[in-house]
């Protein structure tokens, strides 16, 4: 399965997405500038913020001060549970817009199927969407039965389905539901924090294929079909990440790295959460 860096995942409606792309989630302002810097020369085009990240004004202000058009980026943000509704979604999108200095988005998601006011909220993607506003519009910590309700209400199917991924979770129940109604997966949190590199099918191939954990890891995540979307502030690790395009995983040794799933979530899960506590 021959997958270059430059490679992209062609969405439902045509838009291309980076099959890697950088997340910021929790990185200080500060930070930033020198951060995503090194994401870009490592190769890193996809950039994923969300509004609950407070960090979308210092992601902008970094990449209008870049040598890269905004043609060759792809910026995904996302509405958060506060500002779920039709109305409130409209203006959550300015504001985020706005902070980001841009003029239209490449991908927007609701952040959190929060019940009985994520319908109301792809409308206002939908109406986003046909204005020319933002490419391609979906969904993060969408389960079945939240997509399916969404399909009740749309004239405009989902693209993408951002969910916590990696091999403890391998979502293939999702995976399956996502292919068949040909929504991109994309994958949030895959390396897990690192919570799983010392397992020792981990181990055993990052020794195998000269690679650390976690490009064994990524790897797994593209072979599979996914979009990924690692972090880290530390320059080694942001090059490394992306570095995972002159291998390929084994047929088998991918089967091994399904044999870890574990359904163990580093974070909620959307079929019962709450933000209260």
């Amino acid at each position: 399965m021959t997958i270059s860096q430059q490679d992209t995942y062609e969405l439902n409606n045509g838009v291309k997405m980076p099959v890697i792309g950088f997340g910021v989630y929790k990185i200080p302002e500060e930070q930033m500038e020198a951060t995503i810097g090194t994401a870009l020369e490592a190769g890193y085009r996809h950039f994923d913020t969300a509004a609950f990240y407070e960090n979308e004004r210092a992601l902008g202000d970094v990449l209008k001060n870049v040598n890269v058009s905004r043609e060759e980026l792809f910026i995904t943000t996302k509405v958060w549970n506060d500002d779920l509704g039709y109305d409130e979604t409209l203006q959550a999108f300015e504001t985020s817009l706005e902070k980001l200095q841009m003029d239209y988005l490449d991908l927007y998601l609701i952040h959190w199927p929060i019940e009985g006011k994520y319908t109301e909220s792809w409308k206002a993607l939908e109406k986003l969407y046909k204005e020319g506003r933002v490419r391609a519009i979906g969904v993060s910590n969408f389960h079945s039965q939240h997509l399916e309700e969404i399909f009740s209400v749309a004239t405009v199917k989902p693209m993408v389905n951002q969910l916590e991924y990696h091999p403890q979770l391998a979502q293939k129940e999702m995976r399956g539901f996502c292919d068949e109604h040909e929504i991109q997966l994309e994958a949030w949190a895959p390396l897990k924090r690192g919570a799983f590199f010392d397992d020792p099918v981990i181990q055993e191939l990052a020794e195998k294929y000269g690679k650390t954990p976690a490009q064994i890891v990524l790897r797994w995540d593209v072979q599979t079909g996914v979009s990924t979307i690692p972090k880290s502030v530390t320059p080694e690790r942001i090059r490394q990440n992306i570095d995972i395009f002159d291998f390929e995983l084994t047929e088998g040794d991918m089967e091994r790295l399904d044999t870890l799933d574990t359904h163990e979530r580093l974070g909620k899960d959307p079929d019962n959460f709450s933000f209260d506590d």
